[in-house]
């Protein structure tokens, strides 16, 4: 299996002794032109590693943000099928970024574990996380993307005991998404506190990176989980930036890559100040 993009950014990070930063848009969001103008943006604006979800109608593990934002991508037509051709557009003008699918299992299911990897590395991905596949019931999937060279990225929660851990870190690779607060996105905040402990468990169980996220909305957040995370990761403060421009008849392209300059320069500069 190749993690190529993904080890080589987590490696120039390391180098450069900072955390990366990950941000996290909807397919579709809120139409395929504006998602790919957002897309196309989120790399000069300062996000290191993108996150592209696929719309999908039950999206369990999300607050009111992203589930608005799902439903604006449906209303908008972006199928997975249609996520990956965004992807590839994506792709066609960026070799370096690493692009992260993430959504839940019924569309891949729908779609065919087989045919889902394959058309996900010809269109550039690099790993797909997906939020509600146990590791218990992920080896069709997980040996789809392995024979395809896309990386399952997996979940650990304030609940996964050494024992799940150890689970979780199989057949793993990238990173380890680390999700900071108990419950759905957008709702709490993460606080860097509880967050550190966990990092060191979750690194020390898989070796690999951990980015943190659900409950990172301000600069001042992100640069405190950025102290102790190889990465942070903002969704619902980027998607509520399309809704709240979309309320207002403004950009949301410009609101969104405003608001993920404000993150990334937090991150970028959070052990800087921590040093200093």
């Amino acid at each position: 299996m190749t993690t190529a993009r993904i080890d080589a950014r987590f490696a120039s990070l390391k180098a450069e002794g900072r955390a990366g930063f990950v941000a996290y848009v909807m397919a579709g969001d809120p139409t395929r032109d504006q998602a790919l103008e957002i897309l196309r943006g989120l790399p000069a604006a300062g996000a290191d590693i993108i996150e592209l979800g696929f719309p999908f109608s039950d999206p369990m593990a999300e607050g009111p943000p992203i589930q608005r934002a799902a439903l604006r991508g449906l209303k908008a037509g972006l199928t997975l099928k249609g996520t990956l051709d965004l992807a590839r557009a994506f792709r066609d003008g960026d070799a370096d970024t690493p692009l992260i699918l993430m959504g839940y299992l019924n569309p891949i299911e729908s779609y065919g574990h087989e045919a889902f990897a394959r058309d996900a590395a010809a269109a550039g991905v690099d790993g797909v996380i997906v939020v509600d596949c146990p590791p218990e019931e992920a080896d069709p999937l997980t040996d789809a993307l392995d024979a395809a060279e896309v990386s399952l990225i997996r979940l650990a929660t304030p609940t996964s005991d050494d024992a799940r851990l150890e689970l979780i870190a199989r057949r793993t690779s990238g990173f380890v998404y680390y999700v900071s607060v108990a419950g759905v996105t957008g709702v709490k905040e993460a606080q860097s506190a509880s967050v550190a402990p966990a990092v060191e468990r979750v690194r020390k169980a898989s070796g690999l990176p951990v980015a943190v996220g659900f409950g990172v909305k301000t600069p001042e957040r992100a640069a405190e989980i950025a102290r102790v995370a190889d990465a942070v990761v903002a969704g619902s403060v980027l998607v509520d930036e399309v809704a709240a421009a979309l309320e207002a008849g403004t950009s949301p392209v410009t609101a969104v890559l405003a608001r993920v300059q404000a993150l990334g320069d937090a991150v970028r500069g959070a052990r800087v100040t921590e040093t200093v």
